[in-house]
This record gives C-alpha cells, sequence and structure tokens, in this order.
C-alpha cells in the first residue's frame, strides 16, 4: 500500500472540500493517484445523491448576486438548518449565483454543467453531498434586469427579492428600492400590476367569485358584478402597486413610488422563497 503523507490529504482536501478522514480513504483506496482519488470521491457523493433522493431538502439559502443593473437569486437546499449555516456550504452557495450571474444559463439544467473553480457545478453538488452526507441541490434561479436593480435578503436568508426600476434618472434610489424589495419580501405580489397578472389566476378568480355569488343565492344578473367584485379585490391584494404601503398603509406603493419620483416605475421583480 501507498505511503500517504498529511500533505497530500490536505491537497485533495483544499481540492474537493470532503472531510479529512475520506480524503485519507479515497487516496489508500486509490493508492496514492490524486486524480483516482477525487474519482472515488465523487462517485460516494452521487451515491449518497441517489439514497437520498426521496428525502426532503427545504432548509438551506438564498443567494443573489448583482450589479447595478441586474441580479440573480439562487435557491440552495439541503436537509437541515445546520447544514444551511455552515460556512462551506455558504461558499458553495455564493459561488453558484456568480456563475450563474456571469453566465445567464437558460435553466438549472443549463446550470449545473457551467465551471466554477474548474470543475463543474454538478460536481461541486455531489462533493458537497459526499462532504456533509446530506441532500444538497439547487431548486431554482431567477434573473431580472432594468436601469437600476436592488436586491435585498431577508434576515435568515430564506426570502430573496431583486427589483428592476426604470425612468431612475441621477437620482440614487437605494432606499426607495429598498422599501419596495421589503414590501414584496413581505406581502408576496404575484406581479407589478393586474395586466401582468396570468390570464388563468383571473379567470379562476372570476370562476371563485360567480360560484360563490351562486352559492349565496345571489341573482343571476348579478353575479358577473360579484365576480368582478372579487377579481378587483384580488388586485389589490395581490399586486405590488395596488398594494397597500407596509410603511404606511394611507397610500398604496404606486402613490409612495409616484410621491418619490414620479418618472420612477417598476420593470419587473423576482421573489425567491426557501421550499416555496
Amino acid at each position: 500500500m501507498a505511503t500517504i503523507t498529511a500533505k497530500e490529504i490536505n491537497e485533495l482536501r483544499q481540492a474537493t472540500g470532503a472531510g479529512m478522514m475520506d480524503c485519507k480513504k479515497a487516496l489508500e483506496q486509490a493508492e496514492g493517484d490524486r486524480e483516482a482519488a477525487i474519482t472515488i470521491l465523487r462517485k460516494k457523493g452521487q451515491k449518497i445523491a441517489d439514497n437520498r433522493q426521496d428525502r426532503d431538502a427545504n432548509e438551506g439559502s438564498v443567494f443573489v448576486q448583482h450589479s447595478h443593473t441586474a441580479a440573480t437569486l439562487i435557491e440552495l437546499n439541503c436537509e437541515t438548518d445546520f447544514v444551511a449555516r455552515n460556512e462551506y456550504f455558504q461558499g458553495l452557495g455564493q459561488g453558484i449565483a456568480r456563475v450563474a450571474f456571469e453566465n445567464h444559463p437558460a435553466n438549472v439544467e443549463a446550470l449545473l454543467p457551467m465551471h466554477l473553480d474548474g470543475q463543474s457545478i454538478a460536481d461541486h453538488l455531489l462533493e458537497a453531498m459526499s462532504k456533509i452526507a446530506e441532500k444538497i441541490q439547487i431548486r431554482s434561479f431567477v434573473r431580472v434586469e432594468g436601469e437600476r436593480v436592488i436586491t435585498y435578503i431577508h434576515p435568515g436568508a430564506r426570502v430573496g427579492v431583486a427589483v428592476a426600476f426604470v425612468g431612475v434618472g441621477s437620482e440614487d434610489i437605494e432606499a426607495i428600492g429598498k422599501d419596495v424589495a421589503m414590501q414584496i419580501a413581505a406581502m408576496k405580489p404575484v406581479a407589478v400590476d393586474q395586466a401582468e397578472v396570468p390570464a388563468e389566476i383571473v379567470a379562476k378568480e372570476l370562476e371563485f367569485g360567480r360560484e360563490r355569488a351562486l352559492a349565496e343565492g345571489k341573482p343571476e344578473a348579478i353575479v358577473d358584478k360579484i365576480a368582478q367584485g372579487v377579481l378587483q379585490k384580488y388586485f389589490k391584494e395581490n399586486t405590488l402597486l395596488a398594494q397597500d404601503f407596509v410603511k404606511d398603509t394611507s397610500k398604496t406603493v404606486a402613490q409612495y413610488l409616484k410621491e418619490a419620483n414620479p418618472n420612477l416605475k417598476v420593470k419587473a421583480f423576482a421573489r425567491v422563497q426557501l421550499g416555496a
């Protein structure tokens, strides 16, 4: 059996992030061949991944990478909050978010083959599972772009928001943008305004209003009017600009923005919630 030195073990640990004992065993099994040892560790990660496919991975963190004009939010999941707070897990999430931000992949499947520090993200995830012995996965990511993008990660990193604005001009909108991002984090709007609400949701709310009106014995002639009222209430509660502004409920978000900067408009937003 080849003699394995502490230096070789440490170098393998630095390269893979695996534990010291796992690195030592892998090197011994590979008779000192570093590349073969890396393959052994990856196979171990794959085995753990296969064995834990049915496990729930609803913990983790939301990570963000951004510039003044774009932002990418990533949800990286694990099984326990203890692992989510681990420095290694946090570093992995930040690295994945950086790769996604810089390369604009179309979806998670396109992100996995992309490289982070010389190896694919898919291999990084396998190595992380080998080291941590928990299911680790990228559940989702989203990107927004605009003249100015403001981001917000709620304490605990379970919710992340990115808001894209247009009509910014020369004003510093950091404080305004943060207010809007915190509004989105707290109130969970589904769209910027009613024009952006998906047609299937509109149809569902109208149908709900009709069914409720009929169940309450309302005359057929006013059922559609009642249904429209239900829909307008939905718009008020679930579209960003129509919502009451959480920091001053005497005005809507649209009114707050108009008072703060009449030219400022919300182009788009993204809200990522852990486990949602």
